[in-house]
């Protein structure tokens, strides 16, 4: 099983974002709705947890283990870093949270050299 998970690193909205603040997705059901609600809590998941959690929520009916016995994708994909203008922290722990784009601690973790940075990718290559 390969990880998404991250320790003490800041995934950055994506450069080519179409907001310039963390945005809730509006339409219920999607991938961005369902991981933004699973994040409500702070820091109480790690990556693999919200991925897992989204599948499940939307239907899925693997098993944690046969659902990462395929590589999947980490939250550089996420819609919620490359459309709704949000970035995700990792602490310490590898537990997440969402952080607007706009907001003091988006800024505070951008300049803190303690933290890696890691871009969101792009919408459109």
């Amino acid at each position: 099983m390969k990880s998404t998970n991250y320790r003490d690193t800041l995934i950055t909205a994506s450069p080519d974002s179409p907001v310039s603040a963390g945005t809730i997705p509006e339409k219920p059901g999607t991938v961005a709705a369902v991981q933004h609600a699973l994040l409500a809590e702070s820091y109480a998941m790690t990556s693999d947890d919200l991925l897992f959690a989204a599948y499940r929520e939307r239907g899925g009916d693997k098993d944690r283990d046969d659902f990462f016995a395929k590589p999947q994708a980490c939250l550089r994909a996420s819609p919620l870093v490359k459309q709704f203008g949000w970035g995700v922290h990792h602490d310490g722990e590898g537990r997440i949270a969402l952080l607007g784009m706009e907001s003091a601690d988006y800024r505070r973790l951008l300049d803190d050299p303690a933290v890696a940075k890691t871009p969101g990718m792009r919408r459109a290559r």
